[in-house]
């Protein structure tokens, strides 16, 4: 028989997978309990759009036919948005997917991509994936430091990978910063890869728009935007990229037919319109985000104050915590895999599951 681990490149084989979460019914079902809620992932706790829903529930009778390979109407609708043209968008299966055909297109066999250490996994297991070499820059402050991902870049790079908002930390980089970093891009063959996937959260008049602020145009900027979010749609999977024209044409080299499927692109279309569930979406976020912070303070945990969805809090143990939050019925993201052991990552939810969530940590925290 043959050994299939000899047939393996060992770019591949060395990969460690993405750890998936377990579903909260069979959770629930081992660990003896009920009623857990999830503050784990970055989801919107609101639910989907409504007016997603209503469309989705419309296109159902229609499952039969093969969705539009091009995402026409959704590609038309963001160009405007965005006052780009519809040449420079592409829309993928999840910002995700994104990622990963950048990857396969732009990167030869040991060519290097840079990327924050403490930045999205995503970013260098597609790299490693492609044959390519992540470079991985520390955060300073537990933000990018664009001064030292730029120092980083060598004849060899081909990608750089910029999260802002940084899962898992939540900060940001600002326009200054960000208007340098361009500059200090323009001599190098290198694509710029800008995952704004949080930045309908962002409250900031100094945060850069990616999409707008590209410097003299010199420099590839691959901006990515998603509707898992704000949008409430990440069981969908469906997110986008703003980029030059050329870049467009490369990725849709590498794209599969159909890559994004027809209940997606008609809910993303009509969760665009839905400004009164992306008003609750943000008055919640940030009511629950106030709440946790300075349910933090009080109890003199130190966190990093976000500019996202959730926000990263130092709770000693983390994978321990972990645990017993677990077993309280209260999921959360452990942070060993991200560098920060001693940390716990929490989406902010409904009022009553954030109050949930810190009454359950008192109780962690407190050894009962």
């Amino acid at each position: 028989m043959v050994d299939v681990r000899t047939l393996v490149p060992e770019w591949v084989r060395t990969l460690t997978p993405y750890p998936p979460g377990m579903p909260i019914e069979e959770l629930e079902r081992e660990l003896g309990i009920r009623g857990s809620i999830k503050l784990a992932s970055n989801e919107n706790p609101l639910g989907p759009s409504p007016r997603a829903l209503a469309a989705i529930a419309a296109a159902l009778p229609n499952l039969h036919r093969y969705p539009d390979g091009s995402a026409f109407y959704l590609k038309r609708r963001l160009a405007e948005r965005h006052r780009v043209s519809p040449e420079e968008i592409l829309v993928g299966n999840g910002s995700n997917e994104i990622i990963e055909l950048v990857a396969r297109a732009f990167l030869r066999p040991r060519d290097e991509a840079v990327m924050a250490d403490q930045a999205f996994v995503i970013y260098r297991m597609v790299v490693q994936a492609a044959a390519g070499t992540p470079r991985l820059v520390p955060l300073r402050d537990f933000t990018h430091d664009l001064e030292a991902i730029a120092e980083a870049v060598t004849p060899r790079t081909r990608l750089v990978f910029l999260s802002n908002p940084n899962n898992p930390t939540g900060t940001i980089f600002r326009r200054a910063a960000w208007a340098a970093f361009l500059r200090a891009m323009r001599t190098r063959q290198v694509i710029v890869v800008a995952d704004d996937a949080y930045a309908d959260f962002v409250d900031d008049p100094d945060y850069p728009d990616t999409i707008a602020e590209r410097g003299d145009g010199s420099v590839p900027v691959v901006t990515l935007r998603t509707f898992s979010k704000l949008y409430g749609l990440a069981g969908l999977r469906i997110g986008y990229a703003v980029a030059p024209a050329p870049v467009i044409e490369t990725l849709g080299r590498v794209r599969q037919p159909f890559n994004v499927n027809a209940l997606a692109q008609v809910g993303a279309l009509a969760a665009l319109d839905d400004h009164e569930h992306v008003a609750r979406t943000l008055r919640t976020n940030r009511e629950g985000m106030a709440f946790l912070v300075e349910a933090f303070r009080r109890r003199g945990l130190a966190y990093v104050p976000s500019a996202a969805n959730f926000v990263l809090v130092r709770v000693g143990e983390g994978a321990r915590v972990y645990e017993a939050l677990l077993r309280e019925g209260v999921i959360v993201r452990p942070m060993d895999a991200y560098g920060f052991p001693a940390h716990v990552r929490v989406t902010v939810g409904l009022p009553a599951e954030n109050q949930r969530f810190v009454e359950a940590l008192d109780r962690v925290l407190e050894g009962r």
